[in-house]
């Protein structure tokens, strides 16, 4: 465990509150939930609770079956990282932090396919060059849990009625899955 150095107090309700550097670096935002946790140590640890990873392998066998279907790579993330992939690597992406930019679209609950006159493109994972063709987030009673998307097979291929479709069925089955 990594010491910050910074030290403070429980107030009269039994609260703390996180230093803004630090949840602005582990990407906490007001109404995130947090997981508890404590050893034999005495340590009490948060964890930004995901409940996409809960599903995780099932997110697993969901993102295999829309690969080979739609035949191109598939990602799902939550909020922050990458959960399951299917058609690509896992090493390449597995628990890798989502990009800002998917932040961006997942903030606006809005998705995202690419077009071939569109010129921005959306590469969704920090660090890796490999782009996506259409991201759609996953809503879960109301809110935004993480995204669904195809990857680009190549750098400038746009997608079809029937894999934004494939996409959209995935995103809201899985966000009908957490509510359960």
């Amino acid at each position: 465990m990594k010491a910050t150095g910074i030290v403070r107090r429980i107030d009269d309700l039994g609260r703390v509150v996180i230093p803004k550097e630090i949840r602005r670096t582990m990407r906490i935002r007001e109404g995130d939930p947090l997981e508890i946790y404590t050893d034999n140590d005495g340590e009490v640890i948060f964890k930004k609770y995901s409940p996409i990873g809960e599903l995780a392998s099932f997110a697993g066998q969901y993102a295999d079956v829309l690969y080979k279907i739609g035949g191109h790579p598939v990602i799902v993330s939550d909020r922050d990282h990458v959960v399951a992939v299917s058609g690509i690597p896992k090493k390449e992406m597995i628990e890798r932090r989502v990009s800002a930019s998917l932040e961006d679209i997942m903030e606006q609950r809005r998705g995202y396919i690419y077009s071939s006159k569109e010129q921005k493109r959306l590469q969704p994972v920090e660090g890796v060059e490999r782009f996506a063709s259409v991201a759609i987030p996953i809503l879960s009673g109301g809110d935004v849990s993480g995204t669904v998307m195809f990857l680009a097979s190549e750098p400038a291929s746009a997608v079809g009625e029937s894999e934004i479709k494939l996409i959209q069925a995935a995103a809201a089955f899985l966000g009908k899955q957490m509510e359960e």
